[in-house]
């Protein structure tokens, strides 16, 4: 009986966290309407620290990207990304602890497996695979993380006046 409860809850949280991240995808994209749609979802440990660090250290960022951060790279759902193309990013970024440092020991490992399967499936639908990119980026790297978002916002820009 115990593990049929908490099968359930099991459920019940990952179908909470999908609604979440869903609304959080929708209000980022929405809330550009004028200028280039970049979403990018961000390891909590290494890359938003990274991002956290760039903007304490006063470096230039785009205002373009809008970040959702996540626990770790290895749980976002290829299908999350393709939600926030449909929901009308213009480009899509995830980013997270470089490999051998993942504070959850392998997600990362399984965060590229299945976004190197995504990026080669991208084109099949339709969506150019330049429009999306995963990026390590640990948390005392912040010029790295400038120098990585403002070369992507750059490329999507780029992309959006090319009309592809």
């Amino acid at each position: 009986m115990e593990n049929n409860i908490d099968a359930e809850r099991a459920k019940v949280e990952k179908v909470m966290n999908e609604k979440v991240i869903d609304e959080n995808i929708m209000n980022e994209v929405s809330a550009q309407k004028d200028k280039v749609r970049i979403v990018a979802f961000l390891c909590n440990w290494c890359s938003y620290a990274g991002a956290d660090s760039a903007g304490t250290s006063r470096l230039r960022q785009p205002e373009d990207v809008r970040i959702i951060r996540v626990p770790c790279s290895g749980r976002i759902n290829p299908l999350i990304i393709l939600k926030a193309f449909s929901l009308g990013a213009d480009g899509v970024m995830v980013s997270g602890c470089h490999p051998n440092d993942c504070h959850y020991s392998e997600g990362n490992f399984y965060a590229r497996r299945r976004l190197e399967i995504l990026k080669e499936f991208l084109p099949a639908i339709g969506i150019d695979s330049k429009r999306f990119v995963y990026q390590w980026v640990s948390a005392s790297e912040g010029q790295k993380w400038q120098k990585v978002i403002t070369n992507f916002t750059k490329r999507i820009k780029n992309l959006k006046v090319e009309g592809i």
